[in-house]
């Protein structure tokens, strides 16, 4: 069975939605992992990072159901945007691979490394809803991560984190005030269907 909709209308479609379960569980998982920062030794607080980062696809699932997003909903149909969006947590996933090596010479490499490399999922989403914040979180992420992990480095952990945790809010609201501002404009517009 093929989906009978553009790929133009299956995009207006993804772009109309909140976004705001991802982001949401983004900073649940790293607020966990400065607070951890403060209080674990080395070994428990590399472990609390690989499984709040890897806990993030789950907690949204969770936060989908309150966001009006609800992830798990079969009743609505298959959107191909849906597909390229959890591939681009597949290839976050994959970063893995990079961080684990890292990891295993110098333990402080994981936040640099795990924050980058996920933050690059942020790219793709602008494009697909045609909009700058996915752009400007990555590279702003980016960058001030790599400049508080040589800033700080007795409290890697902890500067990465609050970084990526100032980046989430700010993110956060800008995706509400677009959400906010399209359901104005629906609400204004005539319907003519």
């Amino acid at each position: 069975m093929s989906d009978k909709r553009s790929l133009e209308a299956q995009r207006i479609e993804f772009k109309q939605r909140r976004l705001l379960a991802t982001p949401l569980s983004g900073l649940i998982a790293w607020t966990i992992i400065a607070i951890g920062s403060v209080f674990l030794d080395p070994f428990p607080l590399s472990l609390l990072l690989f499984i709040a980062t890897g806990s993030i696809v789950y907690i949204a699932l969770f936060i989908s159901k309150f966001t009006g997003e609800n992830f798990l909903d079969k009743s609505k149909p298959k959107n191909s945007f849906d597909t390229l969006f959890m591939l681009t947590v597949a290839m976050s996933a994959s970063v893995y691979a990079i961080a684990i090596p890292f990891f295993l010479i110098d333990y402080t490499s994981l936040p640099l490394t795990v924050g980058v490399l996920t933050g690059l999922m942020w790219i793709p989403i602008s494009w697909i809803i045609q909009h700058w914040i996915g752009i400007a979180h990555s590279i702003a992420r980016t960058v001030l991560i790599v400049v508080a992990w040589y800033a700080f480095p007795e409290q890697r952990f902890l500067a990465v984190s609050l970084v990526i945790i100032a980046l989430y809010i700010f993110a956060i609201a800008t995706l509400e005030k677009r959400w906010r501002a399209q359901q104005k404009v629906s609400l204004t517009k005539p319907n003519s269907e």
